[in-house]
């Protein structure tokens, strides 16, 4: 099991659809939350990618001498630049981290967007693009550690010779993670990523979106890990974390839910189309209607595209239903909160010591107890609190 967290490239907040309590975007504060991610023990962080968003590769660079072991999940948009300038991009900052980069395959689905970028394929042809995309990034890549070109003659993309100088650290090539909910989307996951991630949705759904994938990569002899995107809200208490939940959309009113909603729904993403689905349009914001299984609220989701649901609850709570996703098939927790910096500190320290052994003895930082202190404030100048539990 890994567990991930997330940088705030479009801006922080401890209330969404609000600016009260926001904090903008700057490298300081970017390193701080890596700072933390890398300190705590998360495997990496996700860095996401669109116009609302600072750019993904500028910020992981600039990040790289500021963390010692996190890894750095960066975007990669087909249709926004070449194959071979990608492979390039990907080996050179792989070297340059010492071999922590992973490789997030983003199609798009936001038809706004992908035409103020320039990318005016529909959807069937997007992810034709993105698998000739992949396929060519992968080869030429895989085959720089022989010193080799490539050439490859598409529908979408051609190259001829592409040969990378300078191999990355990882082989064959950095591991790719792609996620999407149609059937071209687990198609293209069973043909040739590395790890498939999906947003959180109902651990059925899930178990049915893991066991898809799965049965298509073996019918194509390959195997497929599996993640999974949420966020989570957790308190020493179910009763605080629900609290905390309901403050969360607290400063959302009805015209901008309305507004997110319509956005959404131009958008000819299956997996958009789902997230919306699991509110119902966000009419009734009570914790019975949000609250779509157990400890699971999509309330995120009114107002936020993309992945839309959390975790809500008590360290025990939250540690369980983790456990239940992992025992779907799922290895990997992309995890975040508000503000995203407090919210990194808070779930290593309630959440982490729950997990398993295992996953605590892979976690570099407070989780598994690897830290020597000193840890809380010494009491009267003469016992520090850890000699107080020793006593007591």
């Amino acid at each position: 099991m890994q567990i991930f967290w997330f940088l705030p490239t479009h801006g922080d907040s401890r209330y969404l659809g609000s600016t009260e309590g926001a904090r903008p975007v700057d490298l300081a504060y970017l390193q701080q939350v890596a700072g933390a991610a890398d300190t705590l023990g998360y495997e990496g962080v996700l860095i996401p990618t669109g116009r609302s968003c600072e750019d993904p590769w500028i910020v992981a660079s600039s990040l790289i001498g500021a963390t010692k072991r996190l890894k750095f999940l960066v975007a990669v948009r087909p249709g926004l630049h070449q194959p071979a300038l990608a492979a390039r991009m990907a080996a050179s900052f792989d070297r340059l981290s010492g071999g922590r980069l992973l490789v997030n395959l983003v199609t798009g689905g936001d038809r706004a967007e992908l035409e103020g970028d320039g990318v005016f394929l529909d959807h069937a042809a997007r992810y034709e693009q993105s698998a000739e995309f992949i396929r060519i990034w992968r080869e030429i890549i895989a085959r720089s550690h022989e010193g080799q070109a490539f050439d490859y003659d598409g529908r979408h993309l051609q190259v001829k010779g592409a040969k990378l100088l300078f191999p990355p650290v990882q082989k064959p090539h950095p591991p790719v993670w792609f996620g999407g909910s149609s059937e071209a989307a687990h198609e293209l996951a069973a043909e040739q990523v590395d790890r498939y991630l999906t947003w959180g949705e109902t651990p059925d759904e899930v178990a049915k979106k893991v066991a898809d994938v799965r049965a298509r990569a073996e019918g194509k002899g390959r195997r497929v890990e599996f993640g999974i995107r949420l966020h989570v809200i957790v308190r020493e208490s179910e009763q605080e974390a629900w609290q905390a939940a309901d403050s969360l959309i607290s400063r959302v009113d009805d015209a901008t839910v309305i507004r997110a909603q319509a956005a959404f729904a131009n958008m000819d993403s299956e997996g958009q189309r789902r997230m919306a689905a699991l509110h119902r349009g966000g009419a009734n914001r009570s914790r019975e209607a949000l609250e779509i299984s157990p400890n699971l609220w999509a309330g995120v989701g009114l107002v936020r595209g993309g992945a839309g649901t959390a975790l809500v609850g008590s360290p025990e709570q939250v540690a369980a239903r983790i456990e239940d996703y992992a025992s779907l098939g799922i290895d990997a927790f992309i995890l975040s909160g508000y503000p995203h910096l407090e919210e990194a500190y808070r779930f290593a320290e309630l959440v982490f010591p729950l997990l398993p052994r295992r996953v605590q003895q892979r976690l570099g930082g407070s989780g598994s107890g690897s830290l020597t202190g000193p840890f809380g404030e010494v009491v009267a100048n003469v016992d520090a609190p850890s000699r107080l539990r020793a006593q007591s």
